[in-house]
């Protein structure tokens, strides 16, 4: 599909027409269990005070009623489903037409200490976590926000095969979204794990066969007050029996009940999203290593989850007074499902981990395979093991607008080290984004804004956004050198494309050429990599001294009165600055 929005447009057209049917069907399954109630009444009242009539009657009726309101479920799932389904394909094309107001910022992963992440707006409004983010459990989330945080150059082609291949299963991954937003889950993984591993049985022994026979006993006494061969009394006196053995229990059944109805949800969901992962039919090896942890020759975890799932819902019934009471006094329902927990918690807790890892990872990267669905242009880098760390053709960032946006070419070599020069608002800044982004992009398996890219992996570490800090008692300046001390101690320890933007800004202008010269020549004898952005023009002729280090520039140009910028990635020293014209043009001087 090179057409993501046309195949947007025709997902929204075929899933109203099933939304439709669906509507009309939900329609007439609720005339039809109004008429089973009425019937169920009718038999109560005409057929008092015979016994075998009302009980009968009110048997088959109940059995019936409990059969439409399950296939009433059924189809209310269904018709949910396929709303979801239309609006993730209209969020698609809302985001096509600028919109992203409807997309988490991932605000809370923004951390001004981590490697790159604030400097290149990773998170946050306007982010590229925003603008991909398309994960719908929060398990799923946090396992993305960690991928672009990670500064991780293993595997990238074993991430790109993988990428490719879930990109090209839109349908399932649409799927997988509208099936895991249905459910609103509210606990995390980890306090969910947390509960398993920690959990005490409570369930005495001897109750552990007590339900079987108390149902049996109950069943037995029904039947013979249906043939009128024991009075209702004799039948009540058993009932309260029941629940005074229920009783025993109900103060650890209800702590039980508590944290179970909590995980109820996601149990709910997470069956239901590991079935979509057994199923698939995926080529990438990384894909199916992720499958495989989720499927056993002796049962999958779906069935599993599946079954706890419907322990939990069974269990969630005593909410229902009627049934609660009844199914108490008669089959000791609660004391059943907690001992069915208690079996299930101690044979699977060491596994769920595992199952729950694995929802996140396929959640993450629906997330990723839906950005490259959408950049159907993009293309994924040639990684190498050249002495070039990146030479890429037409680079562009790709949060901007693709009719306006100015592309550019970079090759830099592995130890070579670019200072680029420019006036104000010409385009320094977006471009150390951009070559950021693509790094970041590149090193995750996905596919980059350009027309041809070799890449050889490397990490990423910048220093662009730095600010002071009050509680910390730090000034700007203390914050920056801090910022340039942990690069060095990296570089000590591993290789990385170092990115830094007007750095030594604290301090007087004389200072600052001297401090950035000193460390751009640190920088060099480290046989570092990287791009240094600078309006100190004094700092260009360090290029003359060091054959590692080269000048680039992007230009401005004063046009009959008016500033005009071409955005270019030039090679040389810019000689056009603007501030002073900028200053006059806005009647600042």
């Amino acid at each position: 599909m090179n057409n993501p929005q046309q195949f947007y447009k025709e997902q929204i057209s075929l899933h109203t027409v099933s939304l439709k049917k669906i509507k009309k069907q939900l329609a007439i399954s609720s005339i039809i269990r109004l008429f089973v109630f009425l019937a169920i009444i009718a038999g109560i009242y005409f057929g008092y005070p015979n016994t075998q009539i009302i009980i009968g009657s009110s048997i088959i009726g109940i059995t019936a009623f409990i059969f439409l309101v399950n296939r009433h479920t059924d189809l209310s799932y269904s018709k949910n489903k396929l709303q979801k389904l239309i609006d993730i394909n209209t969020l698609e094309l809302d985001i096509f037409e600028g919109d992203v107001t409807k997309l988490t910022p991932g605000k809370e992963y923004i951390d001004a200490t981590h490697p790159y992440s604030h400097d290149i707006d990773l998170f946050g409004e306007q982010s590229f976590f925003q603008y991909a983010n398309r994960t719908t459990t929060l398990a799923g989330k946090n396992k993305l926000a960690a991928i672009l945080s990670a500064n991780a150059i293993e595997h990238i082609e074993k991430k790109q095969e993988a990428i490719k291949n879930i990109s090209k299963l839109p349908e399932w991954r649409q799927e997988f979204s509208a099936i895991a937003s249905l459910v609103n889950v509210s606990v995390s993984v980890s306090l969910i794990q947390k509960w398993l591993q920690n959990y005490t049985a409570f369930v005495p022994k001897v109750m552990r066969i007590l339900p079987a026979i108390v149902s049996g006993i109950s069943l037995i006494l029904l039947t013979l007050l249906f043939l009128n061969m024991i009075t209702f009394t004799m039948f009540l006196i058993w009932f309260f029996i029941g629940l005074g053995i229920t009783g025993t229990q109900l103060k650890k059944i209800n702590k039980l009940y508590s944290n179970a109805n909590k995980v109820k949800d996601t149990f709910e969901q997470y069956y239901k999203l590991v079935d979509k992962i057994e199923n698939a039919n995926f080529e990438a090896a990384l894909l199916q290593e992720k499958q495989q942890l989720v499927i056993s020759d002796k049962e999958k975890a779906s069935q599993t989850l599946k079954q706890f799932a419907s322990i939990l819902n069974a269990f969630d019934q005593r909410n229902n007074m009627m049934f609660g009471v009844l199914a108490n006094g008669l089959l000791l329902w609660d004391i059943l499902q907690s001992y069915r927990i208690e079996q299930w918690i101690v044979k699977n807790h060491n596994k769920v981990a595992q199952w729950f890892e694995v929802i996140a990872f396929f959640d993450a990267y629906n997330s990723l395979g839906n950005f490259t669905f959408n950049h159907p242009d993009y293309i994924y880098p040639k990684i190498t093991s050249n002495h070039s760390i990146l030479k890429a053709k037409e680079l562009g960032h790709p949060m901007l607008n693709a009719h306006k946006r100015i592309d550019n070419d970079i090759t830099i070599d592995k130890e070579q080290f670019l200072i680029i020069t420019g006036a104000n608002m010409a385009g320094k800044s977006t471009f150390l984004r951009t070559v950021a982004l693509q790094i970041v992009m590149s090193n995750m398996g996905l596919p980059i804004c350009a027309k041809s890219c070799e890449y050889r992996p490397i990490k990423l570490i910048s220093s662009m956004r730095t600010s002071d800090s009050l509680s910390d008692d730090a000034s700007y300046f203390f914050s920056e050198l801090t910022q340039l001390k942990k690069i060095v101690n990296a570089l000590e320890k591993d290789e990385y494309f170092i990115i830094l933007d007007e750095i030594l800004k604290g301090t007087n202008s004389k200072d600052k050429a001297a401090g950035s010269r000193k460390f751009v020549e640190k920088l060099v004898k480290a046989k570092a990599t990287g791009i240094i952005a600078t309006h100190d023009l004094s700092l260009c002729e360090i290029a003359s001294e060091l054959h590692q280090v080269e000048n680039r520039f992007f230009d401005a140009q004063i046009v009959n009165d008016e500033l005009f910028f071409d955005y270019k990635f030039k090679d040389g020293v810019c000689q056009n600055m603007n501030a002073s014209f900028l200053l006059k043009k806005m009647g600042i001087v």
